[in-house]
């Protein structure tokens, strides 16, 4: 019998609708489109007849949509915590695309002048602190079974970049976390040690739009 959560599922969104192809942040009224909901299903899919017993999502319109699919299937509330949201971006409502082209965008200069930090969005280091205590506190309030936190892109980057002992800064293009994916994690003595990463919708990404965040 397990005193506390087995393993926690860090669980990234599916597509969204987003025609006009903006980076949407945490703009409201972005929800899923039609293919999103389907890997959302699909993820939740991969993980039947697994122990979850306890579930938590973003505030955004695009993750509680998200959750959904486990609320349904595991017969589980969704618990919305504000700590695994997007983290705020100052290129948000914008077609922006992180690289080289940016030196063509004079007014976006004073916003990327620290990649380090990064200087156009939220510090790194508070996204790994609050999704970190997210976590901890998933996975201290399960008494048995496993967790899952549906989230966004970077929190969930940042968490894996945190844990694994990595520099929090890191090329946006080269994140690995797709649509829908899940990233799990297990508690080893005192810390969180990430155990595998599973992309269950990658059969549904080859006409996905994938931006929100940089």
């Amino acid at each position: 019998m397990y005193v506390s959560a087995s393993y926690i599922h860090l669980v990234r969104h599916g597509e969204v609708f987003n025609p006009t192809k903006v980076l949407y942040g945490r703009i409201p009224g972005f929800g899923l489109s039609e293919l999103g909901h389907r890997m959302a299903e699909a993820a939740a899919a991969s993980l039947e007849g697994r122990p979850v017993t306890r579930l938590y999502a973003s505030p955004l319109q695009r993750a509680q949509e998200s959750a959904k699919p486990w609320a349904e299937q595991f017969k589980l509330e969704i618990n919305t915590d504000d700590r695994l949201i997007e983290p705020t971006n100052k290129f948000e409502g914008q077609n922006f695309e992180f690289g080289p082209k940016v030196i063509t965008r004079p007014k976006s200069w004073p916003w990327v002048l620290n990649p380090l930090k990064p200087s156009w969005g939220e510090a790194y280091t508070s996204i790994a602190a609050r999704m970190v205590a997210a976590v901890e506190d998933a996975w201290a309030a399960t008494d048995s079974g496993e967790v899952a936190l549906v989230s966004h892109q970077l929190p969930i980057w940042t968490t894996h970049r945190f844990l694994s002992g990595a520099k929090l800064y890191h090329d946006p293009r080269k994140r690995r976390c797709s649509l829908s994916s899940i990233t799990t994690f297990e508690r080893q003595g005192d810390r969180f040690v990430e155990v595998d990463y599973q992309d269950p919708a990658k059969p549904l990404a080859a006409t996905a739009i994938d931006l929100g965040a940089v």
